[in-house]
């Protein structure tokens, strides 16, 4: 059995809990490998090295650092296929859909890249008689993420590479079900040049969150994950004095309008409702399709759900892999059984002829889904889409803004009018106009609005760059005999 470890300064290190958790091949439904649960004194160890490696790590040059992020995004460019691999081996989406994930996680090493001018400051000369006032932004310190299953190359990408590049130093619990992904990217973060101890990886389950949360010389924590998880995080690790973006699930919402062009809105919904088995915080769930279109709408999805190649990853023609685990699989499967009994229509039943090798399930299709049912407010993380059927554009918006999650939504139509009108007035924090799956490239900030993100700050881009680092202001004035008295007054600028 492969055993997966920790990785601390610089190099692979053993567990010594005597825990361990199974990693799993999903397309066959078998145990690959064992990976090592860290206790809080391994936790402990990690910031510890962390903590040793800060302070040559921000006194290093802000080109250095670039230097060391553009080394970073070559080597892992040129390992593309090596970290999709390990992606589609362990988490079982899809090759072509792991490499994807590598690509948009790429992005925000190339970002990062830009720190010199990403961290650049103000200065105002002469803000009063003799004074000058500059703003400078500083590192954290310790910095730690914790990251989800469901992107597990793509989303430690969103954290460390804005948090390194800004002087901070890192500790990235993964998810434990795969964790090979994230350890390999450590291994090559060495090969960058980046010195031992700045990027530690400790494997765990919630005792190794807790030591994180509780620590105190980890500054700031960054999790994607479920809500209730989210607001677990937010609410430790504020408690604890911590810094924290904690982002969490969603209830993603498509409306069609009658006047949108109904073939690429059933293309689009099949794409983001069963890519990577549904297994994505950004996936449509719910179609709000317009009663004047609905039928045809849900005929156009119907007809294109047969022809997804569902199938182990591994293969190269097959387009939707497995869920996650057995346990994943059997929730999801629960949804699709019991949505009749509560008024819905099954159209499409992927519980069906699924293979049975692993831990699959086909793509289902519910119509006549309704608030109140389960298979409406439930997060279900799984290759099910749910059509609701709305009379106007104005009921599909009150049923998106009503909905406790806020992370991403889309609009399909020809009417700009209606779509300017749209992305004024839902309350989500990412929009797709026309695009089922809208997650912002690396140069603006990925977040969504109510119980999809807890604190102030969105992931990555600029907003990264503010929440890795904090602001100092310096009033300075220098020696000069002729402007100098004693002045018990409040300092005025003039």
């Amino acid at each position: 059995m492969n055993q997966i470890h920790h990785w601390v300064g610089g190099q692979a290190v053993p567990g010594t809990s005597g825990r361990t958790g199974p990693v799993y091949d999903p397309a066959r439904g078998e145990q690959v490998a064992e990976v090592a649960l860290a206790s809080a004194d391994e936790v402990a160890t990690a910031v510890a090295t962390a903590k040793a490696a800060l302070p040559e790590w921000r006194a290093t040059g802000l080109s250095r650092r670039a230097e060391v992020m553009f080394r970073l995004r070559d080597l892992v460019d040129a390992n593309r296929k090596e970290i999709a691999s390990r992606i589609s081996a362990e988490h079982g989406k899809v090759l072509s859909d792991a490499l994807g994930e590598v690509a948009r996680g790429l992005e925000n090493i190339e970002f990062a890249c830009g720190i010199p001018a990403l961290l650049k400051g103000g200065y105002s000369e002469q803000a009063a008689t003799g004074v000058d006032v500059y703003q400078l932004r500083q590192p954290l310190g310790v910095v730690a993420g914790i990251t989800p299953f469901n992107f597990p190359g793509m989303v430690p990408m969103w954290m460390f590479a804005n948090a390194l590049a800004c002087g901070n130093t890192f500790v990235l619990k993964p998810s434990e079900k795969d964790p090979s992904a994230p350890l390999f990217v450590a291994e090559l973060l060495a090969q960058a040049g980046l010195p031992a101890g700045c990027f530690n990886v400790v494997n765990g389950d919630k005792v190794a969150v807790d030591a994180l949360l509780e620590h105190p010389d980890v500054a700031a924590v960054s999790f994607v994950g479920s809500t209730p998880i989210a607001k677990y995080i937010y609410e430790t690790g504020t408690a604890n004095g911590k810094r924290v973006q904690a982002l969490g699930g969603a209830k993603n919402h498509m409306l069609v309008l009658p006047d949108a062009d109904l073939d690429m809105a059933a293309d689009a919904a099949v794409s983001a409702a069963y890519g990577s088995a549904g297994e994505r915080c950004m996936a449509i769930s719910v179609v709000l399709a317009v009663e004047s279109v609905a039928d045809e709408l849900v005929a156009k999805i119907t007809e294109r759900i047969p022809a997804i190649k569902v199938g182990p990853g591994s293969e190269p023609d097959n387009e939707m892999g497995p869920l996650i685990s057995a346990e994943a699989r059997d929730r999801v499967a629960g949804y699709v059984s019991g949505a009749a009994d509560e008024g819905a229509t099954v159209v499409v039943d992927g519980t069906v002829g699924a293979p049975t090798d692993g831990f699959f399930l086909n793509p289902s299709l519910l119509d006549d889904v309704r608030p109140g049912m389960k298979a409406y407010d439930d997060e279900i993380f799984g290759p099910v889409l749910g059509v609701t059927r709305v009379a106007t554009y104005d009921e599909g918006v009150e049923l998106i803004n009503r909905n406790p999650y806020g992370n991403g939504t889309a609009i399909f139509t020809r009417d700009g009018g209606a779509a300017r009108r749209f992305q004024n007035e839902v309350e989500v924090g990412m929009v797709g106009i026309n695009v089922p799956i809208p997650v912002p490239v690396s140069y603006y900030s990925f977040g969504g609005w109510k119980a999809s993100l807890f604190g102030d700050t969105h992931m990555y881009g600029p907003e990264g760059v503010s929440f890795y680092t904090r602001s100092k202001v310096v009033t300075s004035r220098w020696p000069d005999p002729a402007t100098s008295a004693v002045d018990l007054g409040f300092p005025e600028n003039r």
